[in-house]
């Protein structure tokens, strides 16, 4: 029986594990090191989070993303973006370091067992532990229109399934989205020769500024201060301050949760896109049909016009969309014993356990509750020196979290697991 599983060995799951093996803890990792980074990204991306703000966390902070430069002959400078393939090894050479062994086995399913949770590998290995932190990152979550969906594999993708857009080459692709996904997308595709047009619900596109030096006047740090979110004071509160975020009226939450750090491009794409790509901003997709060649479009304006195109494949880039129902590892049971926010997200207390005593969440899947910072590698120091505090208490027999909401709106006091022995 293992005091903690960790499920995901993303930026969250390494990062929770280093926390947990420096405190004591009894625990497997299991997950494929870095796998969104490494599998589901193309190559030339670049990782627009400032290298500062991008350190996975060990308690000691040795194995920050500069050391990894340093040793490899990198640069890890401000307002200089890091390629997401640097990003990766970066994760693969914490994991060497700062995390007991991982099992790069996926599991399968976790559910309720005696004392704690049964979980059950993909190849049938049956686990034992006491709590259970899912870090599953954002694949469990791919938001696609839903214009889009049940149209076949060859002719609507989702910008995550992606690794590689060579078999694009000299094709006709529409990205559907705003944010830095679809523009990154749609810049590399137009550099290798793919005619690439971008489709957009809002009326232009954004594109966030350079950001300002790192050496400045006090009096402009004062007005605007860094933070790992990008400047200005309601960024520095996102990032550096989650646990208070928490305290917010619900409504609040769900409402920054949805709309802060929206939509936009990095600055340093923005050249490779404008003037190079076909820009169709304040259009939305209201049907899509399979003809030969490829994919139909209905698409609306902002004003109502409509209009029609034909395309050989589309890829939405839409983003993700944290929802309990979509953690399909847990069992039904686990899974439908969870309090949900009215977005449909899980619920968590001040250290992130869920309404399921022993299960703790982590990463974009508790955003609404503790904002923004949960969406970027930003939020991963705070989550696992919380998270793992709370793992801490729950074995001990203290939980600190109090109450939480339960399917159905009541509330339920969390009661004490076993002390351990």
């Amino acid at each position: 029986m293992y005091d903690l599983l960790v499920v995901g060995a993303g930026p969250y799951g390494l990062s929770i594990a280093s926390h947990a093996a420096a405190a004591g803890l009894n625990l497997r990792l299991f997950g494929r090191p870095m796998a969104s980074w490494r599998d589901h990204m193309p190559r030339g991306m670049f990782l627009k989070s400032e290298p500062w703000a991008s350190n996975l966390s060990d308690p000691y902070g040795r194995w920050r993303l500069d050391v990894y430069c340093a040793q490899h002959g990198l640069t890890a400078r401000h307002a200089e973006p890091i390629p997401v393939e640097a990003f990766a090894s970066y994760g693969l050479w914490f994991a060497r370091h700062a995390v007991p062994e991982v099992d790069e086995r996926m599991v399968a399913r976790v559910a309720s067992g005696p004392g704690g949770f049964t979980a059950v590998t993909e190849d049938g290995e049956v686990v034992h532990a006491r709590t259970v932190a899912l870090a599953v990152g954002v694949m469990p979550f791919v938001e696609v229109p839903q214009a889009l969906r049940g149209l076949h594999p060859a002719l609507v993708t989702h910008s995550s399934d992606h690794s590689d857009l060579d078999r694009f080459r000299g094709r006709d692709v529409t990205v559907i989205g705003g944010g830095q996904a679809a523009l990154e997308t749609a810049a590399l595709l137009a550099e290798q020769g793919t005619r690439v047009r971008v489709l957009a619900r809002a009326d232009g596109l954004r594109w966030n500024d350079v950001p300002p030096p790192w050496e400045r006047p006090w009096w402009q740090s004062v007005r605007s201060p860094h933070s790992g979110l990008g400047p200005g004071w309601r960024n520095w509160f996102y990032a550096e301050r989650p646990g208070l975020f928490r305290h917010l009226p619900e409504p609040t939450r769900a409402r920054i949760a949805a709309t802060a750090l929206g939509p936009a491009g990095a600055w340093w794409v923005r050249d490779r896109v404008e003037g190079a790509v076909e820009l169709l901003p304040g259009h939305e997709v209201t049907a899509a049909c399979a003809v030969p060649g490829g994919v139909r479009l209905d698409i609306v304006s902002r004003t109502g016009a409509p209009r029609t195109l034909e395309t050989e494949h589309v890829i939405a880039a839409t983003g993700f969309r944290a929802r309990c129902d979509r953690l399909g590892l847990l069992s039904d049971e686990l899974r439908g014993s969870l309090a949900a926010l009215p977005d449909g997200s899980p619920a968590v207390g001040r250290d992130f356990e869920s309404s399921q005593p022993g299960l703790f969440l982590a990463g974009l899947v508790t955003a609404s509750g503790f904002g923004p910072a949960m969406r970027f590698v930003q939020g991963a120091t705070f989550t696992a020196s919380t998270l793992v505090g709370g793992v801490r208490s729950r074995l001990r027999g203290t939980p600190t979290s109090g109450t939480i909401p339960v399917p159905g709106g009541s509330s339920r006091a969390w009661s004490p697991a076993p002390a351990r022995r």
